[in-house]
């Protein structure tokens, strides 16, 4: 890769660049995958010459490289740098699987289901990023990893998360913590919400220590990264079906082909060539190394958890042959008796064989009369119990009611509060009739004095107009009087 190739004029790259490109590099049996761009860069390890230059620049360059590569591989012995690689390979590769699947959704155009390739890579990618320091919980058959602990706490950070976690404890097909964790995986990646639950997840730092290692990818700055570019996956749309698909049993493999191109293109100088193949070897065998040390921890737990089970079975083997003794121990001792029972009969006087005849005949009679007193007693019992049951279920049929009445009750109340208040409305609206009533009466006697006024006047007007018509009449008389008749 260029951004790994030192300039031609350098006799040996430099302690900076070497280091980079140990920390850009994923280490896989025989092969050296590398960052280039957007892709992964696969050499095999076999076909790198480590034939040194027989020639070399300066005559210290290869002490110094010695010296270089035994710091470097005290370094690699810290688990500190080994996880931060892991965490540098997992940030690369959730990169690449979350910008090859956003382009291709794009290209494709369309709702992305469960069969989509890149999809199931994604998942995978998101599921390692969340396996990684996780706190291993001790059963009796090994050691438990799961990272749906720390995803439950999502719904007590952000409220929307409630709803995708009761749906995944709802789905029946689901009986494993990691299928349930790779359901709310698929659940928030289709809400659109997966990058916000991430980063309110990572931002409680004080939450995850309960279930991650202080120096896992959650806990350190590549969480937030891969927090940050999970907000692009909200332009693409998806639908998944959950209940048919079996979630419990999938192995989480990441298909580097997916992300591969051909190496040989970013082949630099000869020298840093035989620099990068010498990491390459000592990082491949760290790589196995520490592959092999977590198989044989894997082993040790599980041949201790053997040892613990065998020791076990063993002391419960002990107790059982233990009490086997004893129990025919007590088998010869009761046959003793019987067998000294029997001779003594044998020996003894009749009397005494009808005197015992009688005792057990009494004892058999008292043992009856004790069977029927227990069976007595338990039909007692019997109808004690169901006579609490009945009261227990009259008990709930009273509360029933009693609820119903205290419904009804508050209904009635309200009811009332509601004819209160209608019966003030109505009160006011009387009151306020009342007032127009007796405004009404008042105006009522003042029309009817007003009319009994102009009755009266009215009236004096006629007998004016009589007397007038008198006086007119008189005059009239007394006119023809003085009026001399013509002939």
């Amino acid at each position: 890769m260029s951004a790994l190739t030192p300039p031609t004029d350098m006799p040996t790259p430099t302690t900076d660049k070497i280091t980079q490109a140990a920390m850009e590099t994923i280490y896989l049996c025989k092969f050296r995958v590398s960052m280039d761009g957007e892709w992964l860069c696969l050499r095999e390890l076999d076909d790198i010459s480590l034939t040194p230059d027989p020639e070399p620049t300066h005559e210290d360059s290869w002490e110094d490289l010695t010296d270089l590569v035994e710091q470097m591989r005290d370094d690699t012995e810290d688990p500190n740098y080994l996880m931060a690689n892991e965490r540098m390979n997992l940030m690369n590769m959730a990169k690449l699987s979350i910008k090859g699947l956003i382009e291709s959704a794009l290209n494709l155009g369309r709702t992305l289901d469960s069969d989509y390739a890149p999809l199931q890579q994604f998942f995978v990618v998101m599921e390692h990023c969340l396996k990684h320091g996780l706190k291993a919980k001790k059963t009796f058959l090994g050691q438990n990893k799961s990272f749906w602990g720390p995803l439950e706490l999502v719904e007590k950070l952000v409220p929307e998360a409630t709803e995708i976690t009761a749906s995944v404890k709802d789905l029946p097909g689901l009986k494993t913590p990691v299928g349930r964790g790779r359901a709310w995986l698929r659940l928030a990646l289709m809400q659109k919400k997966l990058s916000e639950y991430m980063k309110a997840l990572i931002n409680k730092k004080e939450l995850l220590s309960e279930f991650y290692e202080p120096n896992a990818l959650m806990m350190e700055e590549e969480g937030a990264i891969i927090a940050g570019l999970l907000v692009g996956l909200n332009v693409i749309d998806a639908n998944f079906c959950m209940k048919g698909e079996d979630l419990d049993s999938q192995v989480g493999v990441i298909d580097f082909s997916m992300y591969l191109k051909d190496g040989n293109s970013s082949k630099g100088s000869e020298g840093d060539g035989q620099i990068t193949a010498i990491l390459d070897q000592k990082n491949y065998v760290e790589e196995l190394n520490r592959h092999l040390n977590a198989t044989v921890n894997n082993l040790q737990a599980k041949v201790d958890a053997l040892e613990k089970s065998n020791t076990k079975l063993t002391e419960e083997l002990a107790v059982a042959n233990n009490r086997i003794i004893t129990l025919q121990e007590e088998m010869e001792r009761v046959k003793e008796e019987s067998s000294y029972i029997l001779e003594s009969n044998r020996k003894g006087p009749k009397q005494d064989r009808t005197s015992e005849g009688q005792a057990l005949s009494e004892a058999r009679k008292h043992l009856k009369e004790e069977t029927q007193l227990r069976l007595d007693v338990e039909k007692e019992l019997e109808i004690q119990i169901s006579m609490r049951q009945e009261m227990e279920l009259a008990m709930k049929m009273l509360e029933k009611d009693v609820c119903e009445k205290q419904d009804a009750l508050v209904s009635l109340r309200q009811q009332l509060d509601d004819l209160r208040a209608l019966k003030h409305e109505l009160a006011f609206k009387l009151q306020s009739s009342d007032l127009g009533v007796k405004q009404k009466s008042e105006l009522n006697s003042r029309l009817e004095e007003k009319t009994n006024q102009m009755a009266a006047t009215i009236k004096q007007l006629e007998q004016s107009e009589k007397d007038l018509v008198k006086q007119a009449k008189t005059l009239n008389s007394a006119a023809n009087k003085l009026i001399p008749k013509h002939h």
